[in-house]
């Protein structure tokens, strides 16, 4: 009597099930990624951020005008120009090379981005930096 041999055959349904639930679990986690105030920045070409000075403090002007920063809890809290100076200087008290960015909207008035410019350096940012889109080809 001869003896079959017997192919192991590996089972991949519950991998493909976790496949699946790992999808469906980057798909609504990575909208949530992105934090912030949506703004319309403008297109320019530019070098990015060095990376080695650490994450950059980034005031929002929305095109309503009003300003939202990135640092504390309520990132998405419209705040006023005083109370952003003041979290402003604190943060670069603690890390003074931290880079200073303004994100402001392409519509907004240009008047107002050199104001919160200014604002930004006399809270202590010896540099302000603009955000901006790189341009679509």
């Amino acid at each position: 009597m001869a003896k079959r041999r017997q192919i192991a055959e590996m089972n991949v349904v519950p991998y493909i099930d976790v496949m699946l639930v790992l999808m469906v679990i980057f798909m609504i986690t990575a909208p949530m990624l992105k934090q912030g105030v949506e703004v319309d920045l403008p297109q320019a070409s530019n070098e990015p951020v060095p990376a080695d000075k650490g994450e950059p403090i980034v005031v929002s002007l929305d095109k309503a005008g009003k300003l939202y920063l990135n640092l504390g809890d309520d990132v998405k809290q419209a705040k006023p120009i005083d109370e952003i100076q003041t979290l402003v200087a604190k943060a670069l008290k603690a890390k003074p090379r931290r880079p200073v960015m303004v994100a402001g909207d392409h519509s907004i008035d240009y008047g107002q981005v050199i104001g919160l410019m200014s604002s930004l350096q006399q809270a202590g940012a010896p540099k302000v930096g603009l955000l901006t889109e790189p341009p679509v080809l």
